[in-house]
């Protein structure tokens, strides 16, 4: 096919509303959430100061009833301890604080614009809490978790904590004609001469040629960026989760809607009158068939068993912390202790 007879195929290959949660993800990815959540004021123990007992299973609690969700917290809300196999978990705290502890003995507080990217490979148990630190005044959280998974020959790689740090992370702004701004922030892959921090090393996206981004887009009212082409047989999927009015290609694009985009053409983007936001996924698929039951996600139904198996014989080394759900001191601030002990801190 000729580079003219490229040009002249849409853009927008696919297009669907974003409804609930997970999002439709393409392969190499297997989820993907948004969680935007409204919370109140924080009580001594960090929890919301309003009243569980009434409106919400607690436990269970995803209504967004007054607009947030306990999630399965009971007091800070949350995901207390619970495993994972056989991918990866990228978490992208836009607002708030996350407070994580793992099986390995690693634990970490982050957020406002903080990455973590933890390779579960054999076996990890993590619990994801989120303090609500401010005792007088609305402690919102909004974060998206995306699983990223691992091709066959590394789903049992030793697991991998590591944080990719706000100051860290590269953002490209772009101004069109008039001025106007697209930013990118760039958590994999690269844009330009921005490029994204090393992901661990048996990611997926660690690979040369498989085209793995992760990016979240910022355009300005009005504002008209061109998404560069990606790899011919990669899969690109972009989400339009904020803002009005957008056009892709010179199609029209509802608001709260999810493209698949061409991966092989240039993408012209032009919002709208009011700040628009999208997420990017995109890489080159695994290919390999996908056996999933829950927090495990394997190749075939007899691998998903022997990892029931494990998990129930083994606890993926044992959860060494006082409780299912724990959440760092009030006063501490963003950290991340490693499991052989080495400390980070953003300055």
């Amino acid at each position: 096919m000729s580079q003219q007879q490229v040009s002249e195929q849409p853009v927008v290959m696919g297009l669907g509303p974003l409804k609930g949660m997970p999002w439709p993800t393409p392969d190499p990815f297997l989820f993907c959430v948004h969680h935007d959540d409204r919370y109140p004021q924080g009580t001594e123990k960090m929890g919301p100061a309003p009243s569980l007992l009434t409106g919400r299973q607690i436990g269970q609690d995803f209504d967004g009833r007054d607009g947030w969700n306990m999630y399965h917290g009971s007091v800070v809300p949350g995901f207390p301890q619970h495993p994972h196999r056989g991918f990866e978990t990228v978490t992208i705290v836009r607002k708030g604080l996350l407070d994580h502890s793992d099986s390995l003995g690693a634990a970490a507080r982050f957020g406002g614009g903080d990455v973590q990217w933890l390779t579960a490979g054999g076996g990890v148990l993590h619990s994801e809490m989120f303090p609500l630190l401010q005792p007088d005044k609305p402690n919102p959280v909004e974060l998206f978790q995306i699983w990223l998974n691992l091709p066959s020959v590394d789903k049992l790689v030793t697991p991998h904590f590591s944080m990719l740090w706000d100051r860290d992370i590269p953002r490209h702004v772009a101004k069109d004609d008039a001025g106007r701004t697209t930013e990118v922030t760039i958590v994999a892959g690269s844009l330009g001469d921005a490029k994204a921090p090393r992901p661990p090393p048996k990611s997926w996206a660690s690979r040369a040629d498989t085209d793995v981004a992760i990016w979240t887009l910022k355009l300005s009212p009005g504002a008209r960026w061109t998404l560069p082409a990606a790899a011919r047989g990669s899969n690109r999927f972009l989400y339009f989760f904020k803002g009005s009015s957008l056009k892709v290609g010179g199609r029209v694009i509802p608001a709260s809607h999810v493209l698949q985009l061409r991966p092989e053409v240039d993408a012209v983007l032009e919002n709208g009158p009011d700040e628009t936001e999208l997420l990017m996924l995109q890489g080159r698929p695994i290919n390999e068939p996908v056996a999933q039951h829950g927090p495990f996600v394997m190749n075939t139904r007899q691998e998903l068993q022997q990892a029931f198996n494990d998990y129930q014989r083994t606890q993926f080394g044992g959860w060494p912390w006082k409780s299912d759900d724990p959440v760092h001191p009030r006063e501490e601030g963003r950290f991340a202790r490693h499991a052989d002990g080495r400390l980070e801190r953003p300055t």
